[in-house]
């Protein structure tokens, strides 16, 4: 439930900040009255990421068991690689975000109603996106459904409420540091969902070696312990590893969380005054 807490939390937060920027400006351009074209937006983004994660977890039954695990492995893959797309876009983005959103309002507002609500649905509907495949990939990994909705609705209630008080001017957020920490968790996290997807693969019969065990600490870690559930709901991590999903996990995670802490880091400092005004510009 934490590593969907965290997901639920991080993206929820992501997607909050748009809304709280996108309506900020809004405000204060003079706008107010094209609000409800944004919310219009926002609506119609929740709506399509809800359908998207209907489809995922109801569309694969009634196949048979090899097209389930190949459907699963397939889509976990897709998964990670947006999420470790997300985490280096938001880095690398986050200080334009304000301007480049902005930009795209004054050039919709004042045209067709909807170009708007495009703009505002397009913006958090990726994020939605990116969510709800995140959390299936992640309740396939944990063989269960109700932990990890409850851990990211948690999370997303939570975003909610600090954009909430960021509106309001309540709460101030170092969100470079934020947004930092929480993408390198993200890594690890996607590390063992990567893992979890060949494991499909290989229960499919696409990848070789599902018999071929790199490790089983079974005994030492049982799956059915509070620190086995524990391990297995926050890293996704399996007692009895095969080696390609171990070798997966070591050449994910190893050198993106290089790259990402190696790109991030030391610019964290400087991030945090283009960061930080955030909040105040939504007041």
């Amino acid at each position: 439930m934490t590593a969907n807490f965290l997901i639920g939390l991080r993206e929820g937060l992501e997607a909050t900040l748009i809304v709280v920027l996108l309506m900020a400006y809004l405000t204060k351009s003079g706008r107010r009255a094209l609000l409800p074209r944004l919310w219009a937006g926002v609506g119609l983004a929740v709506a399509v990421s809800a359908a998207f994660g209907a489809l995922l977890t109801f569309g694969p039954r009634g196949l048979t068991f090899e097209a389930q695990e190949a459907i699963g492995g397939g889509l976990s893959v897709v998964a990670v690689a947006l999420v470790t797309w997300m985490v280096f876009w938001m880095a690398r983005t986050a200080r334009t975000l304000g301007s480049e959103l902005r930009s795209r309002v004054d050039g919709v507002a004042d045209g067709a109603a909807w170009g708007l609500v495009l703009v505002a649905a397009l913006a958090v509907g990726r994020e939605g996106l990116e969510t709800a495949l995140f959390l299936w990939a992640a309740a396939q990994a944990t063989g269960s459904s109700t932990e990890p909705l409850t851990g990211a609705l948690l999370g997303l209630a939570v975003a909610a409420g600090l954009g909430f008080l960021l509106h309001r001017g309540v709460l101030k957020v170092n969100l470079a540091r934020f947004f930092t920490w929480t993408g390198a968790a993200l890594v690890v996290i996607a590390g063992g969902v990567l893992a979890y997807g060949i494991h499909d693969l290989q229960e499919a019969g696409i990848l070789p070696g599902l018999h071929t065990l790199a490790f089983d600490v079974s005994t030492a870690v049982p799956p059915s312990s509070w620190y086995g559930t524990l391990l297995k709901g926050t890293l996704n991590f399996s007692p009895a590893t095969t080696w390609l999903e171990a070798g997966a996990w070591v050449l994910y995670v190893l050198p993106v969380m290089f790259l990402y802490l190696r790109s991030n880091l030391p610019s964290t400092g400087s991030r945090t005054k283009s960061a930080a005004p955030a909040p105040a510009a939504a007041s």
